[in-house]
């Protein structure tokens, strides 16, 4: 590996406590949780996150199965600006149904995207920007730990979306097809410690008869320079389907721009019942480049600069040559 664990620790330490910028020099994935943070890849950086889980559901009162699997993705790139980012979402699951509601067991194959999302997401307010305070404490290790009520200020982005869904799709609810808004506010607070709290607040699927509300919360630690851990709770609600998932895992960062990940996700209901083992990784390509900053010392201003003391020198004297 490029980098030594010191040199890692203090990367980490900038990227996760003071987010001064989007652009961070280790890879920023929204994985292993499907929430989503606030702050983009960076411009001029392409990022793909895969997932590819197995599922088991059983809902006992109407007697059914479903057993398979699947693969979420995202396609992440920054354009333009820091705070902007479009991306590319979606879930793709091949399944087997089975209906045991009759003497005769019934089995249904199964395949399509249960959705596929493209949408931009725009950071409109970051707390940690030129904050000149919160730099680490190079000294001393307690301080940078310490709390900061400034912390308690979130970072906070907006996410507009359209979501594609297929007909017939034996993933959405009956009638849904085609075009559908989404929208999405992400916050993101980045605490001391190497915690680090995000919550979505999401509207989908507007404007069909059954657009649902969510929420996800996620909570993640990194308790060294390679590891992390989460916990995360998601909502769901809709007149086609309510749930509440509950996720738990952890990623390990094999390079900065390589992350490996896993999670396992279940909820407490049996209408249906929810079993998924998810095992992901990220992949960034960073074409970042930091702007420069003409403070007059460049070699162009140079030469403008010598251009223009010659000519002032010129015109100083007289035609004799005298002052």
């Amino acid at each position: 590996m490029i980098f030594t664990k010191k040199a890692l620790f203090f990367i980490v330490l900038l990227a996760t406590q003071l987010c001064l910028a989007q652009y961070t020099e280790v890879i920023n994935s929204n994985r292993p949780g499907v929430s989503r943070a606030a702050f983009s890849v960076g411009t001029n950086v392409a990022q793909i996150e895969v997932g590819p889980y197995i599922i088991k559901e059983e809902h006992t009162p109407l007697r059914y199965e479903v057993s398979g699997f699947g693969a979420d993705f995202a396609i992440r790139y920054g354009l333009l600006f820091e705070e902007l980012e479009i991306n590319v979402e979606g879930t793709y699951q091949n399944d087997t149904f089975t209906d045991r509601r009759s003497t005769i067991v019934d089995e249904a194959s199964r395949s399509n995207f249960r959705n596929f999302t493209i949408g931009a997401k725009y950071l409109v307010y970051d707390p940690y920007k030129n904050a000149e305070d919160d730099k680490p404490n190079i000294y001393s290790y307690h301080a940078n730990r310490a709390f900061k009520w400034k912390s308690l200020i979130p970072a906070v982005a907006v996410y507009a979306g359209a979501n594609f869904d297929s007909k017939n799709n034996p993933y959405t609810a009956p009638g849904v097809e085609g075009f559908s808004p989404k929208v999405m506010v992400a916050t993101q607070n980045n605490f001391a410690g190497g915690w680090v709290l995000v919550t979505n607040i999401s509207k989908d699927r507007i404007g069909t008869d059954f657009s649902d509300f969510q929420y996800i919360i996620t909570l993640t630690h990194s308790f060294n320079p390679q590891w992390v851990v989460f916990g995360e709770t998601q909502g769901i609600k809709s007149d086609f389907y309510a749930d509440n998932l509950f996720r738990f895992g952890g990623a390990y960062l094999w390079s900065k721009d390589f992350q490996l990940d896993t999670a396992l996700t279940f909820n407490t209901k049996d209408t249906p019942s929810v079993f998924s083992v998810n095992f992901g990784m990220s992949y960034r390509f960073d074409f970042h480049k930091d702007k420069e900053i003409d403070n007059g010392n460049s070699g162009n201003n140079r030469k403008k600069r010598k251009k223009k003391d010659k000519k002032k020198r010129t015109e100083d004297f007289n035609d004799d040559g005298s002052l």
